[in-house]
């Protein structure tokens, strides 16, 4: 009997083989699920919120930062998609301003702000926007970089 009730246990364990043992197994296995945020770095696709004419730009080099740009950061990118009659053409090289970061950024009150996706707004080697409006929501955080035209140019500031 005692055999019987050990081979009993055998067999419960081989059925949850299966599952995750360990904690990190569990972490690793719902990392699926999770979209992870990290820097905006080399080779990044970003979506364009202006009517400049792109629509979708690759980083090349974030500007000022070993790591990667983060909101209110200046990238060079590469134009991936454009509209045909836009003032930005597909495979031009162009600067542009990070406007919404999939990373988190911690704010002065102890808040933190991040967006469901990376959007940039493209500008000029002097700083100034190429389109004439700006799409969806943009951050405060823009005002303390030096990029007011863009907030006045946005229909919403978060």
């Amino acid at each position: 009997m005692y055999h019987k009730m050990g081979r009993s246990l055998m067999d419960g364990l081989q059925n949850f083989s299966n599952l995750p043992s360990t904690s990190r197994e569990m972490a690793c296995g719902s990392f699926l699920y999770q979209q992870q945020r990290t820097f905006i770095q080399m080779r990044t696709v970003l979506k364009v919120v202006d009517n400049s004419g792109a629509k979708k730009v690759m980083c090349i080099q974030p500007l000022k930062g070993k790591k990667g740009a983060r909101l209110g950061d200046t990238i060079i990118a590469s134009v991936k998609e454009a509209m045909p009659n836009g003032k930005v053409k597909k495979g031009k090289v162009v600067y542009g301003v990070v406007v919404r970061a999939a990373m988190q950024r911690g704010r002065c009150d102890g808040s933190e702000v991040k967006f469901d996706d990376n959007a940039v707004a493209l500008v000029d080697k002097q700083g100034q926007p190429i389109g004439t409006r700006v799409f969806g929501p943009v951050p405060h955080e823009l005002r303390q970089k030096k990029h007011v035209k863009i907030l006045t140019l946005a229909g919403h500031i978060a």
